[in-house]
Order: C-alpha cells, then sequence, then structure tokens
C-alpha cells in the first residue's frame, strides 16, 4: 500500500537520524556517505527481488535447503534413529511432536560449517569474499582491512572474520574498528543461514534466498550507520590489506572437513545451550510476572513488555499500527535473546497475525547477530585477537548492538519501501 511504503521511507530516514543524533560527532556527518549507503541497499534489494532472472535464483534455491536437509536427515537418523528422523520403530498418531529441534534442525549447522570450511580450502569462498570486499571498497570507499572483515562476516561470521585480518587489527582506527564490529552484528554467517531458511520455508516463499539478501543488504546498512555513529578523523587513512595476504589454511579436504565440523560442534553446542537457558529465563521471568494483577485485560509477560518497547522501531520500518506489537514482540526477543528464537517464534505465529508484507519486513529486520549475548561473545573474541585494543573494543561494543538493531531495522525499512 502507498502509504506504507511512505511509512517505510520516513522511517528509514528516521533510522538514520536515530544514528546521527548518538553520533560521536555529529559535525562530521557526510551526507554523501550517508546517501551512497542508502542508495546501495536500495539498488541490491530491487536487483535481488525485483529482477525476474534473480527472483527466480532465489526461488531456486530453495532445492539447496530441501537437499541440505534431507542430506542432514540421513546423517542424525543413522546417529539418533527416529529421534533424528529415522523411521519410528511405532505408529506416530502426533507427527506435530515428532520433530525434535535439537536432533533433527541443529545438526544443519554442522554440516553447513564442514562444507563451508571444504568450499574454502577449495579456494571458492577466498575467490567470493575478495570480491566482495573490492566491490565494498570501491562503492563505499572503506579500507581494505575492513572491507575484508565485512565481506568475511557474510560466510565466517562475525568472530570468525577478524581472524582474517588479525594482523591488522592493533592498527585499525577506531571507526574502522566499530564499523567491522556493526556490520558484524548486523548480519549472520553462512553457517545459520540453512538453518534459519529450514526455520522459515514454511511461511516464507524462497526462505534461504530472502536470509541470503538479508544478510547481504545489511552490509552497507551497517557501514552506514557506524559512520553516522561514530565518524572517522579527517585525514586518517584507512587501514589496507595486501593481496598476497594468506587466508584461513587448511592441509588437505579432509583437513578442512575435519576442523570445519569440530567448529560446527562448538557452535552447535553453543546454540544448544543458549536456546535452554534463554527460553527457561523467559518462562521464569513469566512466571514472576503472572503473580502481577492482569494488565489491560491480559496477563502480563516479557513478550508483551518486548512488543511495547520495540514498537517505535518496527512501525518506522513500516509494520501496520495494529501488528506493531507482535512485530515489536520478535525484534525483543531477537535484541535480548537471539534471532535464532526470533524466528522460531515469528513461524509459529497464528494465521493472519501478520500480514504477509509484516512477515517479509521483520525476516529482514531479525537477520542479525545484535543481542546481548553475541555482543559478548565479540567482545571476547576480539579483546583475544588485539589485547592492546581492549579499552576501545569493550567501549564500543556496548554502542555495537545499538548500530546493529539500527542497521538490520534500516534494513526492514527498506523491504517496507519496496515491496
Amino acid at each position: 500500500m502507498p502509504w506504507l511504503s511512505l511509512q517505510s521511507a520516513f522511517g528509514l530516514a528516521a533510522i538514520m537520524g536515530i544514528a546521527w543524533a548518538m553520533s560521536e560527532r555529529r559535525g562530521a556527518f557526510s551526507a554523501r556517505q550517508a546517501l551512497t549507503g542508502v542508495v546501495i541497499q536500495i539498488a541490491l534489494a530491487l536487483l535481488m527481488l525485483k529482477v525476474p532472472a534473480a527472483r527466480s535464483g532465489l526461488l531456486a534455491l530453495n532445492a539447496a535447503v530441501d537437499a541440505l536437509t534431507e542430506a542432514t536427515r540421513a546423517g542424525t537418523g543413522f546417529v539418533f534413529g527416529y529421534l533424528g528422523g529415522g523411521p519410528a520403530p511405532y505408529e506416530i498418531t502426533q507427527p506435530a511432536n515428532a520433530f525434535v529441534l535439537g536432533f533433527q534442525a541443529l545438526p544443519l549447522v554442522l554440516v553447513m560449517s564442514a562444507l563451508s570450511a571444504l568450499l574454502w580450502h577449495w579456494r571458492v569462498l577466498p575467490a567470493v569474499t575478495r570480491a566482495f570486499a573490492f566491490l565494498l571498497q570501491r562503492s563505499m570507499g572503506i579500507g581494505g582491512a575492513v572491507g575484508l572483515a565485512s565481506a568475511s562476516t557474510m560466510f565466517v561470521g562475525m568472530v570468525e572474520a577478524p581472524l582474517l585480518i588479525r594482523p591488522y587489527l592493533e592498527r585499525m582506527t577506531r571507526a574502522e574498528l566499530f564499523m567491522m564490529m556493526t556490520v558484524g552484528l548486523a548480519s549472520v554467517s553462512g553457517t545459520v543461514l540453512v538453518l534459519y531458511a529450514s526455520v522459515l520455508a514454511p511461511i516464507v516463499p524462497g526462505a534461504l534466498g530472502q536470509v541470503l539478501v538479508a544478510s547481504l543488504i545489511s552490509l552497507p546498512a551497517g557501514i552506514t550507520i557506524a559512520r553516522l555513529m561514530v565518524p572517522e578523523d579527517k585525514g586518517v587513512a584507512s587501514t589496507g590489506v595486501a593481496e598476497d595476504e594468506p587466508l584461513v589454511q587448511y592441509e588437505s579436504s579432509m583437513d578442512a572437513v575435519t576442523r570445519g565440523t569440530i567448529d560446527g560442534l562448538y557452535l552447535l553446542l553453543n546454540i544448544l545451550a543458549m536456546l535452554v537457558v534463554m527460553v527457561a529465563l523467559v518462562a521464569l521471568v513469566n512466571i514472576i510476572l503472572g503473580g502481577l494483577p492482569d494488565l489491560w485485560g491480559a496477563p502480563m509477560t516479557l513478550q508483551r513488555f518486548f512488543g511495547w518497547a520495540f514498537a517505535p522501531l518496527v512501525w518506522l520500518m513500516g509494520i501496520p499500527v495494529a501488528e506493531i506489537e507482535t512485530a515489536g514482540q520478535l525484534m525483543g526477543t531477537k535484541t535480548i535473546l537471539n534471532e535464532f528464537i526470533a524466528y522460531i517464534n515469528l513461524a509459529q505465529l497464528p494465521q493472519g497475525a501478520l500480514s504477509p508484507r509484516s512477515a517479509l519486513i521483520m525476516v529482514y529486520a531479525l537477520c542479525g547477530f545484535a543481542n546481548l549475548g553475541s555482543v559478548g561473545i565479540l567482545i571476547g573474541g576480539l579483546t583475544a585477537l588485539a589485547p592492546s585494543r581492549r579499552v576501545d573494543i569493550v567501549t564500543l561494543g556496548t554502542r555495537a548492538i545499538v548500530s546493529g538493531t539500527l542497521a538490520t531495522s534500516m534494513t526492514g525499512a527498506v523491504i517496507g519501501l519496496i515491496a
């Protein structure tokens, strides 16, 4: 609807205005850089979502999700039997309850991690990463170090990407550090893309393509928001990277598969532990809140509080007023807990809770690691890699969760503008 597109357009400007209002130096605002970031983001979204050939390609990625899911189920079924999706030894009367998240869906992370390491060893991902980094440098005028880290985030994650530029972390400027952290929190890694797509597939056509595009177009958004909040000092040269700088090395294809699987196991255990603890804590808070009197005819819950707190932000993305509390709950869940839980909640919403347009906006707005747990992981990882920059990393970390959230919100507004 035209007025909802206008709402998203206003929200896009407002989100950037919020970032500028929180800037360390408002006078350093560059209208050209901000406009460039918005134009690149909108152009990428239009190219990926409106050009028929690109749309067909994104929809075709569903076959990749199905193939990887089926392949993973073969492995989980062999190891875990019917708990992992294998044939059940009894008649199943309630198929919906036969799905076990930890044994059937989450092991997909292991397969993706091993596959990513293999593609890295075969020099497929390094070539793609270098190409993305080159495009970011040329289009947005960023340094080679932050460009390579930003491009790598899409494939290897927010903590692993800085490993690729470890020799340069000590020399990066404060603004470049913040930009790298913001982009890391505004996107998701390739190892979890397929997992998220498998959760969203029942409600979003071409789910893998949508999540992939969401992570891609959040790169220029993250760079733009970071520049607004922590501008670079005038006259400071950007940190470059040698063209022949070696990236992650594996001894052989088997070594890549083995190390990729081990890395994936760490990620899988981390996801499992976070899900158990976070869901339990939310339930505990809701039990406590349940002892309070009803508010406006309904029990008070943490989800309702999230809905109220984040309602203004999701309205800026273009969500209709009637749906902002539901969308706000999802955004709050993503920020306080994590995006995976938010995606599960989105997939489980009752029919009609969100319109197709609003659901699509939220798919894009939720696609980022900007949550409290990820910020802690990011700070811990970066301080281990660059101990001398600990003060900068810690102080910027608290701002990065805001900038990462604003960046994915900016992406949601762009989708609302063109949807």
